[in-house]
């Protein structure tokens, strides 16, 4: 087990986080919460401390005195005393749902908020003995243990300089009337709240952080299980050649949406085709919109006819452009003049008017440097056909 605590020298990932949120671990820190219930009971007690302690010696003395009708009918004291505990819960609402309330923020505090249904499942792990004697002997349960004996010590030293101070006034209590006896104890229970408070407090400020790295510390990770998670993360292989497999027919229906953006399709002419867009009012090179091979590329010819785009043929020229440019790029400098006559007479085309021969079907030539064959390979100008 120490080799195993050595071994985990990496940080949590952030799934490994969140497994344990899940799971219903999380940072927590008692004293914190109880630090807050504390000063939400002292601050209760300042504003409201004066009316409480009055009202309860005014109930406390109404509680002894009954008239004739209750004392003749026994049946009718029952509902005297719950009506005075009802008032005596109703007077201290106000208290408790601040202290409520308090535990609530502070719960949170450092290590959010959480609701988890595993963390309340039975476990049968937690029925070991040997599970239990080491959560008994561990780090945590020691530190627990000296918490308690500080706190039991900070009571203990508190009501016996409280007792030291006040022990003649508590000594003249019995010859006190209700009310100022009531005003003296309201007194003595809020000095020694605040300095109860003062104690929690500080214990707090040390527990608060140390359970933050304590739980950071029980979080950590080996070099292995970092690797194991990731390897988790990234999917089996199967899973990853459909996640491909799916953003490459993304890709390929967005690119067919620009098909009909194109001015021209220049195929292989069945192997390859790509989609050719040129602005004649810009300064710009034309761009490639769309490109494939095979299936793509007869889907490509096939939007080019729906569209009424022309389809020109020109193996050498469509290879390169295929082998050469990506999606939305300039074509290379080096095609420019064979792109330019293939653009020109497409436009021919589009503009030719009756009467008038239209422009000659050009046989546009690439430089040696841009020759390929269908596996993309270069070819020499002697070995390439059409």
């Amino acid at each position: 087990m120490a080799e195993d605590s050595a071994d985990r020298t990496e940080e949590p990932t952030a799934r490994k986080l969140q497994r344990s949120r899940e799971e219903g671990q999380i940072a927590r820190s008692v004293e914190l919460t109880s630090a807050a219930v504390m000063i939400g009971s002292v601050l209760s007690f300042f504003v409201l401390g004066r009316f409480w302690w009055q009202e309860i010696s005014e109930k406390f003395a109404k509680g002894f005195i009954f008239d004739r009708k209750t004392l003749d009918t026994p049946t009718l004291l029952p509902h005297v005393f719950s009506t005075q505990i009802v008032d005596a819960f109703l007077l201290f609402m106000p208290m408790m749902l601040l202290a409520i309330v308090l535990a609530v923020l502070a719960s949170g505090a450092i290590g959010g908020y959480l609701f988890s249904v595993k963390s309340v499942v039975p476990k049968l792990s937690k029925l070991s003995p040997f599970a239990g004697l080491k959560r008994m002997l561990g780090t945590h349960a020691l530190v627990e243990l000296f918490k308690a004996i500080f706190k039991f010590l900070l009571v203990a030293i508190i009501s016996l300089i409280l007792l030291d101070k006040h022990f003649s006034s508590l000594m003249g209590m019995g010859t006190m009337s209700l009310q100022p006896a009531f005003e003296l104890t309201g007194a003595l229970m809020l000095e020694a709240l605040i300095w109860l408070t003062f104690g929690l407090v500080l214990i707090a400020l040390i527990d608060a952080p140390y359970q933050r790295l304590s739980f950071m510390k029980r979080m950590r990770m080996t070099k292995q299980e970092i690797r194991d998670e990731h390897k988790d993360m990234e999917g089996r292989p199967e899973v990853k050649a459909q996640i491909r497999r799916r953003q490459r027919e993304i890709a390929t229906a967005q690119m067919m949406r620009k098909v009909k953006d194109a001015d021209v399709i220049i195929t292989n002419p069945e192997h390859f085709a790509v989609a050719l867009s040129y602005d004649p009012t810009a300064d710009g090179a034309p761009i490639l919109l769309a490109k494939g091979g095979d299936f793509v590329a007869a889907r490509i010819r096939e939007e080019a006819k729906i569209h009424g785009i022309e389809i020109f043929e020109a193996a050498p020229l469509a290879r390169a452009l295929y082998f050469t440019t990506e999606l939305d790029q300039s074509i290379p400098e080096s095609l420019y003049f064979s792109v330019a006559q293939v653009i020109a007479y497409v436009f021919s085309l589009a503009n030719v008017q009756p009467g008038v021969d239209p422009m000659v079907r050009p046989s546009p030539s690439i430089p040696k440097s841009m020759l390929f064959d269908s596996s993309g390979k270069q070819l020499s100008s002697e070995s390439a056909t059409s």
